[in-house]
């Protein structure tokens, strides 16, 4: 197959080249901005974008943050683009651009527009091309916080005729969504895994490995049995709360739900922000306990095997018992102890509950002997290798499927590939 004569683009020039037949034209060319504000119109499908789309959001008070009146809203209709064109200095990983499928009523903090000799479809892969090519970054000299209509007027469209647009559309349309069913296909693999992992853990910290081992009703109703040698004692039996600060010359620490404590800048994906003076930031030593109390019901806690500083808001608690620190790791984070953190919490909003120490250090706990708690977590060592082994493979090749979507989005919407040939 042999690709059109192609010539340099005027403007776009991260695209370099089109083909000899395409156009390059400014947005402003070919975009109305839509400004249409929601007053003394009545909606109740509320919009939002979310993940490169268009979704609906619900406008029930369940979170605390619902507005109370939503006229300041702007209508959206069928076939707009809309753009979400804040924060660009803080969050470059978000997709900030989506077509619209429906009417109803999104933010006005968001961009919309209608194409205008573009067809919309085109379009929205043209402007995910660009997203995933981090160009609106890259817009006003990288020093604004957002973009509005003005600032994006300048910005190079280019396309071909209306007829291959068509082309273009319906073939991304098809190959995108074979590769999205791929995608959700692993997804829900990796979910399937997740959740294995969490059976796993909870089966062995609260029945051990000895599937024949005798039990007894543990005489808590949310623990249920246990194995009838393992001792019960409370939580306050083996630590202790305690606040050391001054000690900001040592590696800060974070408490995440899915791995419990770790260095903070290990993960690229913690938005919170350090601040300058750390010295009311609390010691963590190996071996203790840190608990974010608005999350802990959640599971964010975890046995700390660093040496560091946390946050003046978290829970730091010490070790006073004895007990295998892995082994109380998973104890303390295993099925259904998020569940019962939450019955001890308490707040205005659901999703930021606060659990309070004292009750925390009152819940009963049943552990084996020590040569056991070291077995048990041995082993459940061994599974979650295998298991997360599994799900990093995955998610390698999750990866990999929106590289190849990405990249053939590109190639399509800027005439690296003969769509019409092949359609």
């Amino acid at each position: 197959m042999t690709l059109p004569t192609t010539k340099p683009t005027r403007k776009a020039t991260w695209i370099e080249s089109i083909p000899e037949h395409w156009n390059e034209a400014p947005f402003f060319a070919h975009t109305i901005e839509r400004k249409r504000k929601n007053t003394g119109m009545k909606s109740d499908n509320l919009l939002s974008l979310s993940y490169g789309r268009i979704v609906r959001k619900s406008m029930e008070a369940n979170d605390g943050l619902v507005p109370e009146s939503y006229e300041t809203y702007q209508i959206v209709e069928p076939g707009e683009l809309v753009f979400r064109l804040t924060d660009l200095q803080n969050d470059k990983r978000s997709l900030r651009s989506a077509i619209s499928l429906e009417t109803g009523i999104i933010t006005s903090a968001y961009l919309a527009v209608s194409p205008v000799g573009i067809l919309p479809e085109f379009m929205s892969y043209l402007m995910r091309s660009y997203d995933l090519q981090k160009v609106f970054y890259a817009m006003g000299g990288g020093m604004r916080q957002s973009l509005k209509y003005d600032d994006m007027r300048h910005l190079p469209l280019v396309f071909p005729p209306l007829e291959e647009q068509s082309y273009i559309a319906e073939f991304l349309d098809n190959e995108t969504g074979r590769i999205d069913g791929l995608i959700a296909q692993k997804a829900r693999f990796i979910a399937v895994l997740d959740d294995k992992e969490k059976a796993m853990i909870s089966h062995f910290v609260r029945r051990g490995i000895d599937p024949g081992a005798p039990t007894k009703d543990s005489g808590v109703e949310w623990r249920g049995i246990v194995p009838a040698h393992w001792r019960r004692a409370r939580i306050k039996n083996h630590f202790k709360q305690v606040k050391r600060q001054g000690y900001d010359e040592l590696t800060v620490l974070s408490v995440y739900r899915e791995f419990g404590v770790i260095e903070k800048a290990s993960r690229s994906d913690n938005i919170n922000k350090t601040p300058e003076d750390l010295s009311k930031y609390q010691l963590v030593e190996p071996n203790d306990l840190a608990i974010n109390k608005m999350k802990a019901w959640q599971g964010s806690m975890g046995i700390s095997p660093h040496l560091g500083i946390t946050s003046p808001d978290y829970v730091v608690m010490t070790p006073i018992g004895e007990h295998n620190p892995k082994y109380m790791h998973h104890y303390l984070r295993a099925r259904p102890m998020p569940w019962v953190y939450r019955l001890i919490s308490n707040g205005i909003r659901t999703d930021q509950w606060r659990m309070e120490p004292e009750k925390f250090l009152e819940l009963p706990i049943f552990l084996p002997p020590m040569d056991e708690q070291e077995a048990i977590a041995n082993r459940i060592d061994l599974e979650l290798d295998r298991i997360r082994d599994l799900i990093e493979k995955t998610e390698s090749t999750i990866a990999l499927l929106k590289e190849k979507r990405a990249a053939l989005i590109t190639a399509a919407v800027t005439g690296k590939v003969e769509v019409k040939a092949e359609a």
